[in-house]
């Protein structure tokens, strides 16, 4: 996405590495987004747009319904409002899976969840089990504040009819983690929401890189009109 995002300038906010500091700023409705917005602001960016994917929509909702007066559009991406009760079963099991260090067959899980049935299709026996070999030895640091924060804390349901931005709601249409259910929630409760799909699992980054890249760069280029 780099390339496709050349002309913007990029500063970039990890939910997942902060699962703590973000967490009640999801709970808690009247409290500001904090780490995301007042990082940007340091940095001495004073309005801008947010990319929100997966847990990061809910947190980009939050921070553009607080901080009106510095986000000046959203993309939003594989996003949710609330997770329903199948995305509930998911995150519950990556859990369960992640507290008893079983990270083998959890690596093997996340990617029958992460990656579409066309592309896992695809993949070679050999290359499958190096890939699942690399992801159990490289669980992210924050995992588990990150499952917490999706299973007990994120609705931003309130917020979606309160946005005020050019807002993009981008489907991934063979997603198996958050679903295209939840994207069309955004979609048609975010008031002007413009929608696109890609054909995708739930990492665009992965299958659909320059796709994805391109529904963000014009749209970013045209909400600058």
């Amino acid at each position: 996405m780099g390339d496709a995002l050349a002309l913007f300038a990029q500063l970039r906010y990890q939910v997942g590495a902060h699962g703590r500091k973000v967490r009640a700023v999801v709970a808690d409705a009247g409290q500001d987004l904090g780490d995301g917005v007042a990082t940007a602001v340091e940095e001495g960016v004073e309005t801008f747009a947010i990319a929100g994917y997966s847990l990061g929509s809910p947190v980009a909702i939050r921070a553009a319904t607080r901080h009106p007066d510095r986000v000046t559009a959203l993309v939003l991406t594989a996003g949710f409002a609330h997770p329903n009760p199948r995305f509930l079963l998911a995150a519950r099991m990556w859990r369960d899976l992640l507290r008893a260090n079983d990270l083998e067959h959890l690596a093997g899980f996340l990617s029958l969840i992460g990656l579409s049935a066309p592309a896992l299709d695809a993949v070679s026996e050999d290359d499958l089990d190096t890939a699942i070999k690399t992801t159990a030895a490289t669980t992210p640091p924050g995992a588990p504040e990150h499952l917490d924060l999706l299973i007990n804390h994120v609705d931003v349901r309130a917020d979606l009819t309160a946005l005020r931005v050019p807002t993009l709601v981008i489907s991934t249409t063979l997603d198996q983690l958050v679903t295209p259910h939840h994207h069309r929630q955004l979609s048609n409760a975010i008031p002007e929401a413009r929608y696109a799909e890609i054909p995708t699992g739930h990492l665009p980054f992965v299958e659909q890189p320059e796709q994805w890249g391109a529904l963000i760069r014009d749209f970013l280029r045209d909400s600058r009109t």
